[in-house]
């Protein structure tokens, strides 16, 4: 059994900061391709960052690039998703799944995915 947890998500003003957390039961993430993905309300789910894709590269958003920044603890088996500089425009729900892989120019989670953390940005 694959069990993905997002935590760290609420509210914040714009030029807040937050640090996301992807936790997992039945796997090591460091074994695989781990990624965060939001959806922000009426658009389509997109790749925020993968550390390791299926490929071998990094994915990064343009939009997110020099703001936010993966990371991961390997002893505690925990993936990290720091966030710095938040505007109105990364209100979503964030993700964190496995199996990221680069299509075109998108980033998709092809394995497990967590339930999803949500990311307020309001003053």
């Amino acid at each position: 059994q694959v069990q993905i947890r997002e935590s760290g998500g609420g509210l914040v003003q714009p030029g807040g900061s937050l640090r996301l957390s992807c936790t997992a039961s039945g796997i090591t993430l460091d074994n695989y391709s781990v990624g965060w993905f939001r959806q922000a309300p009426g658009k389509e789910r997109e790749g925020v960052s993968c550390g390791r894709t299926t490929g071998g590269g990094t994915f990064i958003a343009d939009s997110v690039k020099g703001r936010f920044t993966i990371s991961k603890d390997n002893t505690k088996n925990i993936v990290y998703l720091q966030m710095n500089n938040l505007q109105p425009e990364d209100t979503a729900v964030y993700y964190c799944a496995t199996g990221c892989t680069v299509v075109g120019d998108r980033a998709r989670g092809l394995g497990s995915w967590g339930r999803g953390t949500q990311v307020t940005v309001s003053s």
